[in-house]
């Protein structure tokens, strides 16, 4: 027999030490739960240690602590063949399934081209290939329907996945992943997956927690605000009065080395809106105007304001989210950003305006009369208020 590995583990795996316990308390006649309590392991890792790692040699199946050591180092030996790969014809029905071709009954070929895979996500609004498209879990379980009484014709549907985004495992092309429905590139990690797209609006600044002065726009100084997005991740940040419509615009330049420092993964963001900058930007808009007209703020579910309890702590300004694709509930800020795609279309580049030009748009928009207003500029009704508050 081959020497063994006596190192002790991680806590993950059983040592030698515990598989002497195993022996030693099954040829007293204890049973698997019980030894599961003394060493202080779950009942089904003995049980499968028990059934893996037993001595075969003489038709028994006994258990030795020597042998169930040897049989585990020799199973965890890295690295391993795929199954795939080693296997021709596991690896063309794998393979037939993902890829095939769909066909009119006389053969024909269907579906558009398509374009090449460039080892990027499908291709956005563009036609993709017509395959079979079968998933790793359909062909993993069809294996057993088709070949019942051929153990070698088993993979798991995690096998297929590895052999498609690992690199290196060399059993199917890399390009196969565009054959998948999701035609995603790379795994999306589980912690990702789970991560929830508006985690930074909590309870407590829900749009239902707004103080009823807002609703009826009796008293001024609650504002409603979001993002005008532009060409190459441009923006220019808005915001409005509810009861004298009064426009603010938020200038958001670009940050230094955007376009020419590479984007990052978890990086700084340079395109001017990140959540630092953000708050930092309506923090320096909210000292331009007297400290009475800013009662509260309500914005989009957008993360560019994740940072809003530093944004509250640093300005006194409470920040509230509207609900989940409610745009009505921000009526005034989503008008006033109609009104402004006269000045900044849709499809340009924002970040070419410098401060004083969004500046001249924003003072256009305050000096032209509003029917909801009596026919007054909001300038003129943001003045009588200050006036009736002095």
């Amino acid at each position: 027999m081959p020497p063994m590995d006596l190192a002790p583990q991680c806590g993950r795996y059983l040592s030698f030490h515990e598989r002497e316990e195993i022996a030693i308390l099954k040829a007293q006649g204890i049973g698997v739960r019980e030894t599961a309590r003394r060493l202080g392991r779950d009942p089904s890792t003995v049980s499968r240690e028990l059934r893996r790692n037993a001595a075969t040699r003489g038709g028994r199946l006994d258990y030795r602590a020597s042998v169930a050591q040897w049989k585990a180092d020799l199973v965890a030996r890295r690295p391993k063949t795929a199954k795939l790969a080693a296997n021709g014809r596991l690896r063309d029905y794998v393979q037939e399934r993902l890829s095939g071709q769909v066909s009119r009954p006389d053969g024909a070929a269907l579906g558009p081209e398509g374009t090449g895979w460039k080892g990027r996500n499908k291709p956005h609004r563009g036609d993709r290939q017509w395959v079979m498209a079968w998933s790793p879990e359909q062909i993993a379980n069809r294996l057993k329907a088709d070949f019942p009484d051929d153990d070698s014709m088993r993979i798991s549907h995690e096998a297929i996945y590895q052999a498609l985004f690992i690199e290196g495992r060399g059993a199917l092309k890399r390009e196969l992943v565009a054959c998948l429905r999701t035609g995603r590139a790379l795994r999306v990690p589980r912690a990702r997956s789970k991560r929830t797209s508006w985690a930074h609006v909590t309870p407590e600044v829900l749009i239902s927690e707004r103080p009823a002065e807002a609703e009826d726009r009796a008293v001024p100084g609650h504002w409603e605000g979001d993002l005008l997005i532009g060409l190459e991740r441009s923006a220019i940040g808005t915001l409005v009065e509810r009861t004298t419509r009064f426009t603010v615009l938020v200038h958001l330049p670009r940050q230094d080395g955007y376009g020419i420092v590479p984007r990052t993964k978890n990086g700084p963001p340079l395109a001017g809106y990140g959540a630092v900058t953000m708050k930092d930007a309506l923090a320096a808009t909210v000292g331009t105007l007297p400290g009475q007209l800013w009662r509260s703020l309500t914005w989009d579910r957008g993360k560019e304001l994740s940072a809003h309890a530093q944004f509250t702590i640093e300005t006194g300004v409470p920040v509230y989210f509207a609900d989940p694709h409610s745009p009505w509930q921000r009526g005034t800020n989503e008008n006033t950003n109609g009104l402004l795609r006269q000045y900044f279309p849709k499809g340009t580049d924002l970040s070419r305006w410098a401060a004083e030009d969004i500046q001249a748009v924003a003072a256009t928009l305050n000096s032209r009369p509003r029917k909801s207003l009596g026919w007054k500029t909001p300038a003129e009704a943001l003045n009588d208020h200050l006036l009736s508050m002095t």
